[in-house]
Formats: C-alpha cells, sequence, structure tokens
C-alpha cells in the first residue's frame, strides 16, 4: 500500500530557501534518470521477447459486421487491444476501464498515424457497446467478442466453473478471482504476409502508465490521494459524466442492468 501524506504533514511540510531546494532536487534528478535508463531497459526487453503465432480464427462483432483479428488491424501492422471490463447485461463499463480509455482517446490520432490501431474489446453485445460508447463521447473502435473464445483464451474472462471454484489463470498464475471479468492490455503485430503474432499482455498494474491522470497527480504534493477505504482507484475515480453525482456506486456498472 502506498503511503500519502497526511494533511497535518503537508500544512508542516519542510520549507527551505531556493538554493537548499535546488540540493535535494538535483539528489531526486539523480533517482529519476535511473527510473528513465531503467523503463527503457524494460521497454527494450518486451520488444524482444518472442512472438506466439494467432492460430485460432477469432471473429468479433462490429458495427460494420463481423471481423477477424486480422481485420481489426486496419492497415497497420501493430494493433494495440484494450481488453475492455463489459460483461453481457451488465449497466455500463468498467469504471477504470473508462478511466484509461479516456487517456487513449486523447493519443488515438497520433498512434493510428504512427502504425498502430487501437481497439478496445469486451464480450457485451454490439447493442450494449454502442449505447455506452455513445453515452461516453469516445471514438475509440470498441468491438464485441461475444461468442467468443477471446477473451477467455487471454485470460481476462472468467468461465462459470471458474467462478464457481474461486479461482483461475489470471495474470500469469493461478490465483483466486472475484469477477468474471479483468482488465488487461495485449499487442499484436501482422506481417506482410498476412500473419497475426501476439506479442505482449499485461494485467493488474500494468497499464498505469497509460493513464495521463495518474501521471500528473504523482508530480503533485498529494499524489494519487487514494487514502480509503480501497486504497486505490475505486476511492475516487468515477464514469467522466459522474462527477457530479454525490451516491455513485463504484460497483454499480457490474451489477446486472434492469430488464
Amino acid at each position: 500500500m502506498i503511503i500519502y501524506p497526511s494533511p497535518e504533514s503537508l500544512e508542516n511540510h519542510p520549507v527551505v530557501a531556493r538554493d537548499q531546494w535546488l540540493i535535494a532536487r538535483m539528489e531526486l534528478l539523480k533517482e529519476e534518470k535511473e527510473s528513465t535508463r531503467l523503463r527503457d531497459k524494460i521497454n527494450a526487453q518486451r520488444r524482444d521477447l518472442p512472438w506466439v503465432r494467432v492460430e485460432e480464427d477469432y471473429l468479433f462483432h462490429t458495427p460494420n459486421g463481423p471481423k477477424t483479428l486480422a481485420d481489426l488491424f486496419d492497415g497497420r501492422s501493430q494493433l494495440f487491444i484494450k481488453h475492455f471490463m463489459f460483461a453481457p447485461g451488465w449497466k455500463a463499463g468498467c469504471v477504470g476501464c473508462s478511466f484509461v480509455v479516456d487517456s487513449i482517446e486523447g493519443a488515438l490520432v497520433h498512434l493510428e498515424n504512427h502504425d498502430v490501431t487501437c481497439v478496445a474489446v469486451s464480450r457485451a453485445t454490439l447493442a450494449e457497446i454502442e449505447a455506452f460508447k455513445q453515452r461516453m463521447g469516445w471514438r475509440i473502435p470498441w468491438v464485441s467478442s461475444f461468442g467468443s473464445d477471446f477473451n477467455y483464451d487471454y485470460h481476462v474472462s472468467f468461465a462459470k466453473e471458474e467462478i464457481a471454484e474461486g479461482k483461475a489463470y489470471r495474470n500469469y498464475k493461478m490465483q483466486e478471482i472475484e469477477n468474471e471479468e479483468i482488465s488487461g492490455i495485449s499487442v499484436f503485430y501482422k506481417n506482410v504476409a498476412g500473419d497475426v503474432f501476439h506479442t505482449y499482455s499485461t494485467y493488474g498494474r500494468g497499464d498505469e502508465e497509460l493513464v495521463s491522470a495518474y501521471m500528473c497527480l504523482d508530480l503533485t504534493p498529494k499524489g494519487r490521494n487514494e487514502t480509503g477505504p480501497y486504497f486505490a482507484m475505486p476511492d475516487w475515480v468515477r464514469h467522466h459524466d459522474r462527477y457530479d453525482r454525490d451516491n455513485f456506486d463504484f460497483m454499480e456498472p457490474y451489477q446486472p442492468a434492469k430488464a
């Protein structure tokens, strides 16, 4: 658990002259540069990972009719998929996934002009996806994997038997599960022959650096300020059109929609 400063510590935070501040700042800069170099090293190792050829003919429901995984590349060689938690019958899409997509939205035009296609994938029906997408005002391509094994093969959805048992293969190991869906990112490459390869997937906190709001908050005195009761994102994050609601329930989207 990350420890955040208390209101008392903020009010009594050390205050020094500019030259003393500069000494402390330069010491921190050394650590920041080391962190940057480590990130560059990890990114290189990620690119060096071996690939897995995708043999399954996955089919997705889209506003323009059925499409295969290869079709989703939309003329580009790299496909970035946001596994968006949204099961059939839910009232809305996941709040946390929405938080991530809010950031991806602003980057779409840049990614699309740099050989990367971004697509959100959920098990919800296309009608459910389209309604929520319109509500949120997003333009990211968002397709339904309803009836496909895609979500299960990439370990972001779990079968009824796994849910009943309370354990499943999640984040690269067997562990307890609390929901039928989890969030994640998967990346694919398509070569000139049209072959598709799975290059990378990440889950849990693996997509945090995609969230521009978090990156901004990490630079502020209060940080992310997630101080309870969850000590995580549910403490404060809302769908971007729900911040004016005092009685917002973070778990509401995951409850069945009323008929």
